[in-house]
């Protein structure tokens, strides 16, 4: 077992600004999280598909937007990632559920997407995501924890310093600016 002040002094160095301070951290505690994640999966329903080390990989990348967490104890660490993981089952189950029955799929007709992909569209969203992180950096931060990481709004402002709202708030509005520069509306 590690000792809790070594924990510890990992997670206040990398709360501090050591980036290594969490990479010396994670191979101390792989196995704890591996344990974790099997557990969690056990009670899940029959036909789930994250495996263990998927899920302990998208810990990782979720972990490093709790950055501004202030960790008391191991203890809170690991409750931590339980929750973590838990968030990112929910997610996953109701994406699961979302894609089962139908909701978020656009349908294009063949040629559409041709010309879609023929125009370089994946280029503009890339300029118009460098635009946003030029233009207002803290929105584009919102924009990527939530879109990318897949973070709640809850986890985002705990991440970002910030209120609920004003993540509620950013993130719809970072979604309305982005589609008006890919459209090309006002």
């Amino acid at each position: 077992m590690i000792p809790e002040d070594e924990v510890l002094e990992l997670l206040r160095s990398w709360e501090a600004g050591d980036p290594r301070a969490l990479a010396d951290l994670m191979p101390l505690v792989c196995d704890d999280l591996y344990r974790i994640a099997r557990s969690l999966l056990r009670r899940e329903a029959d036909g789930h598909l994250l495996e263990p080390g998927a899920l302990v990989s998208e810990i990782y990348l979720r972990f490093h937007a709790l950055r501004s967490a202030r960790w008391e104890s191991r203890a809170h660490f690991y409750n931590s990632i339980v929750w973590l993981m838990r968030q990112i089952l929910t997610d996953h189950a109701r994406t699961a559920n979302r894609m089962k029955r139908g909701r978020g799929v656009h349908h294009l007709p063949l040629e559409t997407a041709a010309d879609q992909a023929a125009s370089g569209e994946p280029r503009a969203l890339q300029d118009a995501l460098l635009d946003l992180r030029r233009i207002d950096p803290q929105r584009f931060k919102i924009l990527a924890l939530r879109s990318v990481v897949g973070l709640t709004a809850e986890a985002t402002a705990a991440a970002c310093g910030v209120s609920l709202s004003t993540v509620k708030r950013d993130w719809r509005e970072a979604r309305v600016w982005l589609q008006r520069a890919l459209t090309g509306g006002p």
